[in-house]
C-alpha cells in the first residue's frame, strides 16, 4: 500500500476524537492495505470485558490480526477466551485489582503464575517502569517493584521451572524522564533503569520479551548493544503512540537496517488495552471512559492502533498520526494541545523484514513453548 499524502486526503475535521482525528472509517481504511499471506501475531495487548472484546476481535479481524497475547486478569479469562476462541493466548500478570495489592504483587503472584500455566499461559510478565517507584512507595519498601528484589526473583524461578518465557517493562519514553521522572534519587536516571535488567537477563536464560522496543526507540544504537549482549533477549514493538512518534524521527534507512538485523529478534505488538468502561456513555468517571465512551468510539480506539502500526511499518506514508499523542503538550504545552499529533513516517519494510516482524519472528519463538505442553 502506498498511502496518500496528509496534504492530499487526510486533516483534523470538527469531530476529531483522540483516536480519529481525521473522521476516518477504519473498517473501509483496513481494506486498502495490501492482503498478507500469514496472520499477523500481536504479542502485547491487555484485552478485558466481554463487549469490548467483541469490538476488539472485529478490529483484528479486519486488520489481519490472526493471533493476540494478552495481559488478562484471571477473573475475566473465560469471558475473553469465549469470544477470541482459538485467536487468544495469555500472558502471566499479577492482579492489580486485589484489595491487598502488595500480596497480589508479590507472594501473590506466585500461586497467579501457576494457575495461569495451567490454562496455557507460557508468558510472565514482570513490570518494572519507573512509576512501580510510587508503588513500592505506597508499600513502605522502596525495592518491593525492582526487578532484583527476592520476591520477583522467586517469581521468575517459578515462571522459568514452568519453562515460561518473560515478557518485562523496564523503562518511559524520553518526554516522561524530562517531564515526569525529574526526581533522580527517587526514580533514577533512564540509562540506570537498565542495570537490575542487565542484572537478570544474565541470571535467567529467558528468553526474554523487552516490551516497547526495549523501552528506548529512541535510541537503535543502544538497543543493538542490549540485543548483542544478550542473545536470548527480543524486543516488541508495542505502544502505539510511543513507537510511531519516535520510529518516525529515526533515518527510514537506519530502521529498515536495525530491523533487517536483528530479524527473528523484533516482534510486532500494539498495546491496545480494552474494557467494558469504553463502552459505557455518560461522564469520564475514570481513565478508560475519557478514552472512549460509545461502542464506536471504543472500535476506533483499538482499530487505529492497526492502523497506525500497519501505516508506519508497511507504507511510504508522510504525514501526521491519526492518534492524538499527549506527550507533545506533555513536553511543549506552548506549541501543543490534547488533539496534536507527531509525524508518522511509513518504513516501506522489505517483505522478508516485514513477514519477520509481523509473524515469523513470534511463531518461532512462542509455538514450541506451546507445544512443549
Amino acid at each position: 500500500m502506498s498511502a496518500p499524502s496528509i496534504r492530499d486526503e487526510y486533516a483534523v475535521g470538527p469531530d476529531a476524537t483522540a483516536a480519529n482525528r481525521f473522521g476516518l472509517d477504519y473498517e473501509a481504511e483496513a481494506r486498502r492495505f495490501q492482503r498478507l499471506d500469514y496472520p499477523i501475531i500481536d504479542v502485547h495487548t491487555h484485552v478485558s470485558g466481554r463487549e469490548a472484546a467483541r469490538l476488539y476481535r472485529r478490529a483484528t479481524e479486519a486488520y489481519g490480526i490472526g493471533l493476540t497475547y494478552s495481559m488478562t486478569p484471571l477473573a475475566e479469562l473465560e469471558a475473553v477466551r469465549e469470544v477470541m476462541g482459538g485467536r487468544i493466548r495469555f500472558i502471566a500478570v499479577p492482579n492489580w485489582r486485589a484489595e491487598d495489592r502488595k500480596h497480589a504483587l508479590g507472594r501473590g503472584f506466585l500461586d497467579s503464575i501457576g494457575e495461569f500455566h495451567a490454562l496455557g499461559s507460557r508468558i510472565c510478565k514482570f513490570w518494572a517502569a519507573p512509576r512501580s517507584r510510587d508503588y513500592a512507595e505506597e508499600f513502605g519498601d522502596p525495592d518491593f517493584m525492582k526487578l532484583t528484589n527476592p520476591l520477583r526473583l522467586e517469581a521468575m524461578e517459578k515462571a522459568a521451572s514452568l519453562g515460561m518465557c518473560f515478557m518485562v517493562h523496564v523503562a518511559d519514553p524520553d518526554t516522561w524522564f524530562a517531564a515526569k521522572y525529574t526526581d533522580h534519587a527517587k526514580y533514577g536516571t533512564k540509562p540506570q533503569q537498565y542495570e537490575a535488567l542487565e542484572f537478570v537477563l544474565d541470571r535467567f536464560p529467558g528468553p526474554w520479551i523487552a516490551a516497547h522496543f526495549g523501552g528506548w526507540p529512541e535510541d537503535l544504537r543502544f538497543l543493538a548493544g542490549l540485543l548483542e549482549r544478550h542473545e536470548r533477549l527480543y524486543l516488541d514493538t508495542s505502544a502505539t503512540k510511543w513507537i510511531v512518534r519516535e520510529i518516525s524521527r529515526h533515518r527510514r534507512d537506519d530502521v529498515v537496517e536495525f530491523l533487517a538485523r536483528f530479524r527473528g529478534r523484533i516482534l510486532f505488538g500494539t498495546d491496545i488495552v480494552t474494557s467494558d468502561d469504553h463502552l459505557a456513555p455518560g461522564k469520564a468517571e475514570n481513565e478508560m471512559q475519557r478514552k472512549a465512551s460509545s461502542p464506536d468510539e471504543a472500535f476506533d480506539l483499538y482499530a487505529s492502533r492497526h492502523w497506525a502500526l500497519r501505516t508506519l511499518w508497511e507504507t511510504d506514508y508522510d504525514g501526521e498520526s491519526p492518534i492524538a499523542d499527549p506527550d507533545l503538550a506533555m513536553a511543549e504545552p506552548a506549541r501543543h494541545d490534547g488533539l496534536s499529533a507527531p509525524p508518522l513516517l511509513g518504513m516501506s519494510l522489505p517483505a522478508d523484514v516485514l513477514r519477520s516482524l509481523y509473524h515469523d519472528a513470534a511463531h518461532a519463538l512462542l509455538e514450541p513453548l506451546h507445544d512443549g505442553g
